[in-house]
């Protein structure tokens, strides 16, 4: 028998090789991702009772291979006019081969045609970050809405919406070139960056971090900045990752529980990944004088990177970076985390003054991050049952199993202060 978790863990590794190369083959992002889940249906239903195949890849491609060459015969018979294929059955059963091949072909760059398909200026900024997390991160509604600050209803019909808009336009499946790759260049930084967080701290689930999707945000990462090395975001967002990554070893316990920042064995940091991301951050502020929202990360994640104890932090430039950051990508995220800073160079009087202003904001409604930040500062100001009540808050809030059992921990009085 085969453990269902491992067969998702497969999942999210293969999911989003196999939509991109269906795409590639398809031309319908709608159509290869309803493909990709039906092979992962038949996965669920064969593998716990066979058990993982030696080449779970191989294995998906050809339940994808077989359902969509059914899905154009049978297209073929209906419609005649299937898209721009325009093919009668016997041209597809000849055409046979050559669609087995192109499932089969390298997919170095169907991942960033992917990506930069599902985010063609033709959807809505909002429809493309969602469509592109689906496809990419293999996310669920819930994991994508949590990401967003918005109800999973909303997020929902964005992705139905970009996956019917972009059939419905015939939009190529390509990497564009020159000024529509940069008009592009945003969204697809926004995707990047939230398939990376959402490994980083996973919104749902029982792990508290997943790997494969941090993975995959570095590999598309690595892409990009070859394929646009003198873009300052894009070096700044792959130095911000690489930082960010090399704490990766240093993050949970041998049983999986989560460390906090101020916590961590920082000899257990990679530090050939710090390297790689200071390297990327000095490449990236040569390339400009007015540092954007990745780069500004990139800078705080260095002051973390620098220190080699929590005590050596430098916490006033960090909390000067935060409010740069506020005033070039406002958003209430970015306020939590420079309350966070501020607290740590300032007092936690003052970060909890910034906390509290938020405490209306409709988009943190449902978010555990809030009171997370609220309890710590509170805390710190040894107002420990208001701390306690807003650690109960947050542990209700959260998805994440791992998380929960944090915030429960801290709600004990006995529990000791940390900085988030």
């Amino acid at each position: 028998m085969t453990d269902t978790g491992a067969i998702e863990a497969v999942w999210r590794i293969e999911q989003p090789k196999l939509a991109a190369r269906l795409t590639r083959l398809l031309r319908d992002v709608g159509l290869a991702e309803e493909i990709t889940q039906d092979a992962f249906v038949l996965a669920l239903e064969r593998w716990p009772r066979d058990g993982i195949p030696r080449n779970p890849a191989a294995w998906l491609t050809q339940v994808a291979k077989n359902r969509a060459l059914d899905r154009l015969r049978r297209t073929t018979l209906i419609d005649g006019k299937h898209r721009e294929l325009k093919i009668d059955l016997n041209e597809l059963e000849r055409a046979t081969p050559d669609i087995e091949a192109a499932l089969d072909e390298d997919i170095d760059d169907d991942l960033l045609r992917l990506i930069f398909t599902a985010c063609h200026p033709v959807l809505p900024a909002e429809q493309r970050a969602a469509l592109a997390l689906r496809l990419l991160g293999g996310l669920s509604t819930s994991e994508i809405a949590r990401a967003f600050l918005m109800p999973e209803v909303t997020i929902a019909q964005r992705i139905v919406r970009a996956k019917r808009t972009l059939r419905d336009a015939a939009i190529s499946f390509e990497t564009p070139r020159g000024e529509e790759r940069r008009e592009r260049l945003g969204a697809v930084l926004e995707v990047v960056y939230l398939v990376f967080n959402e490994g980083y701290v996973a919104t749902e689930g029982p792990h508290w971090l997943r790997a494969d999707l941090c993975g995959e945000a570095l590999r598309l990462g690595r892409s990009l900045t070859a394929l646009m090395p003198e873009e300052s975001e894009v070096q700044g967002l792959m130095a911000l990752m690489e930082l960010h990554a090399s704490r990766f070893a240093a993050r949970t316990d041998k049983t999986g529980n989560p460390i906090l920042l101020l916590d961590q064995d920082r000899s257990r940091w990679n530090w050939s990944l710090i390297r790689r991301g200071l390297d990327g951050l000095n490449r990236a502020m040569t390339l400009t004088p007015t540092p954007g929202p990745y780069l500004l990360q990139a800078m705080i994640a260095a002051g973390h990177a620098r220190a080699v104890t929590a005590a050596d932090t430098d916490w006033i430039a960090i909390a000067a970076c935060y409010q740069a950051l506020a005033l070039t990508a406002p958003s209430p995220i970015v306020e939590i985390n420079r309350a966070v800073a501020v607290g740590m160079a300032f007092g936690p009087a003052q970060g909890l003054a910034i906390v509290d202003a938020l405490r209306d904001e409709p988009r943190l409604n449902g978010s555990h991050l809030l009171p997370t930040v609220r309890g710590d500062l509170l805390e710190k100001l040894g107002r420990t049952a208001e701390a306690r009540a807003e650690f109960l808050r947050a542990a209700e809030l959260t998805g994440n199993d791992r998380e929960r059992a944090l915030l429960l921990a801290r709600a004990n009085p006995s529990s000791p202060q940390r900085g988030a």
